[in-house]
């Protein structure tokens, strides 16, 4: 069946992830326990908190709990929502300041536009919250190429290993999950696409799985939709 969009991972597909774990991050947590402090009376802050809590199932939690907790989850690289939704407010300003730009590789850039101009809808799918993916691609090397994108899907979505996750994105997108294309670095994530009726394509940038049942490329270049 013949593709008619292209859904796609971040980290170690698009993006380096180093750039995620050695400048997000890191950044994120030295940020983090003033930025909480100083902004815990904002509504966006308060509904992360409120929903930090209930991760903890402690409902009481006092806000340097709540700290540690959030500095914890960074250090365990924990993919819990309330984690992405802050470390999104705290990147704002980073982008914002020129702290760092959106890492892009080369040939995932040129891709991205040559699929777009050829009409392909394109998608992202990432741990990274909604508002993270779009101050990467807004404030990236090559400037903002938001505008390539159709839509964004995080873990409020579904997390990337189970195949109702990528059921509810073909429903979304309102296509059959056959003509979707989706691409990551994560073998795991492709067999949960595969399993919802997704095409599927490994990008192994770095390293050569050691099993891997999907097509796998070292590139974008080497991408035959």
């Amino acid at each position: 069946m013949s593709i008619k969009a292209i859904l796609t991972d971040i980290e170690g597909t698009t993006t380096d992830i180093n750039f995620v774990h050695k400048t997000l991050f890191p950044y994120a947590a030295k940020y983090l326990p003033d930025y909480v402090r100083e902004h815990a009376e904002d509504d966006a802050v308060q509904a992360i908190l409120a929903d930090a809590r209930t991760e903890l199932s402690d409902p009481e939690a006092e806000l340097e709990t709540l700290i540690s907790a959030f500095l914890n989850w960074i250090e365990q690289d924990k993919k819990v929502t309330a984690l992405k939704a802050l470390q999104g407010l705290i990147w704002v300003e980073g982008y914002q300041q020129g702290d760092f730009t959106g890492h892009l590789y080369h040939d995932a850039m040129t891709y991205l536009q040559s699929w777009h101009e050829q009409g392909l809808p394109l998608y992202v799918f990432s741990s990274g919250s909604v508002k993270a993916q779009k101050l990467l691609f807004g404030y990236s090397d090559a400037g903002d190429i938001t505008g390539l994108f159709s839509g964004y899907f995080d873990t409020t979505t579904g997390h990337k290993r189970e195949q109702a996750s990528y059921e509810t994105i073909a429903g979304v997108m309102g296509l059959d999950a056959a003509e979707v294309l989706f691409l990551s670095d994560v073998s795991e994530e492709l067999d949960a696409a595969r399993a919802a009726g997704m095409q599927t394509v490994l990008l192994a940038r770095d390293e050569e799985p050691e099993m891997c049942s999907h097509t796998m490329v070292t590139s974008f270049d080497e991408i035959e939709l």
